[in-house]
């Protein structure tokens, strides 16, 4: 806006000083200034020009971000399938260590169960050879004595070696078993340490994915925060672009109808006879920024110039005058029209309210009207036209 502001500024000294030296007659430097001038208009005209390629640029930007969108998110869903493989993988090996624990234990347990059950098979042999030493073994003499039969001899001898055979026999077993229950407890113990290593791996697998996915899915995020962006800047574009748009085309609409209106005010003797002949140089209506400038806009014509104030401002008159119509005019809103005289008349749109009638003859500085945002209008702002016999000019040249 600050750059806008000085290239008015400028371009204004430059015309101003055109318009002094063509009225002075000295067609040297002057006309060399306005020459200056003129291809400075153009090129304000080419840089408007490109502002409505502001739209396309803002519409490929969006293009290659939404591309670069579905990348990212294609990257973003296969680290998510293969982080959901591992995941997977993982509950499987989570599930098998739970499995090889609850073996392992139980081998513990049986492993116990059969170091006792050796223990008591062992404790019952000693005692039995304890007994063997401390009352002597039987020699066959006391065997004969004390059997009563042939057949009584017979059992006991079978007997003793019966009880002799079983006790080592119930030894040796509760032994091998305590063995096999030892080898199945390794074994448990060595599955369980396998699935347990199997497990931490697939952790360790399973959180690197899943911090690559967010990394991925982060990248994601902040090209989606720069695509929202670009919608909105492009919406906003489209939008002041629509709404300038249906500005213009209602001004359009009534600017005919204005030139008819100025003309004949004119031409019926009603207009401003000017003391000095002509007005010379116009006064700012308000002071404030230049928003739109006089010219071609996105392949429409732009008939004044919008001066941004709030609603409300007092707007003077930009020098003496007649007013030739003052009311509401479809586009223009709130409209004030002034003649100057010599052919030259000015028009202030888009007012809250206008404090003059058609007739009145008003001073130059004169407030005539408060601003506004009636008709067609995208905001507070002054709409300020020049016309030369009722024909548009660009007013820069005049203030």
């Amino acid at each position: 806006m600050a750059m806008r502001g000085r290239v008015v500024l400028g371009l204004t000294l430059a015309l101003l000083a055109a318009v002094a030296g063509a009225a002075a007659g000295d067609p040297g430097p002057e006309g060399q200034a306005k020459r200056q001038v003129d291809a400075r208009i153009d090129q304000l005209r080419a840089e408007i020009a490109q502002a409505n390629a502001h739209e396309g640029v803002l519409t490929s930007q969006l293009s290659g971000v939404t591309a670069e969108l579905r990348a990212a998110q294609a990257d973003v869903d296969r680290q998510q399938s293969r982080l959901s493989v591992l995941e997977s993988e993982l509950a499987s090996a989570r599930e098998r260590l739970a499995g090889a624990s609850v073996v392992a234990r139980d081998k513990t347990s049986f492993h116990r169960f059969t170091q006792q059950l050796e223990k008591t098979a062992q404790t019952r042999l000693e005692q039995r050879l304890r007994e063997l030493y401390m009352h002597g073994r039987p020699d066959t003499l006391s065997v004969l004595l004390s059997a009563s039969s042939f057949s009584q001899l017979l059992d006991d001898v079978e007997y003793a070696k019966r009880m002799g055979r079983h006790d080592r026999r119930i030894a040796n077993t509760a032994r091998r078993a305590r063995l096999a229950a030892d080898r199945a407890r390794r074994d448990a113990e060595l599955a369980r340490e396998r699935a347990a290593a199997s497990a931490r791996e697939l952790r360790a697998r399973t959180t690197a994915a899943r911090l690559v996915r967010d990394r991925l899915a982060s990248s994601r995020d902040r090209v989606v925060a720069v695509r929202n962006v670009k919608r909105e800047a492009l919406a906003a574009a489209h939008d002041d672009k629509q709404a300038y748009l249906d500005e213009v085309r209602a001004l359009e609409a009534q600017s005919a109808a204005l030139a008819e209106r100025i003309r004949a005010a004119q031409s019926s003797g009603s207009g401003y006879a000017s003391p000095s002949g002509t007005p010379g140089r116009l006064q700012w209506p308000v002071t404030g920024s230049v928003t739109s400038g006089f010219g071609m806009r996105w392949g429409r014509m732009h008939e004044g110039i919008d001066i941004a104030v709030s609603s409300g401002t007092p707007v003077h008159a930009a020098a003496a005058g007649r007013v030739v119509y003052a009311g509401w005019m479809s586009g223009y809103g709130n409209l004030v029209v002034l003649d100057h005289g010599g052919g030259l008349s000015t028009a202030y749109g888009h007012n809250t309210s206008v404090s003059v009638a058609v007739g009145q003859d008003v001073a130059a500085a004169e407030v005539i009207a408060y601003s506004g945002s009636t008709g067609h209008s995208t905001g507070p702002h002054v709409h300020f036209e020049v016309r030369v016999n009722g024909e548009p000019v660009d007013p820069i040249g005049y203030l």
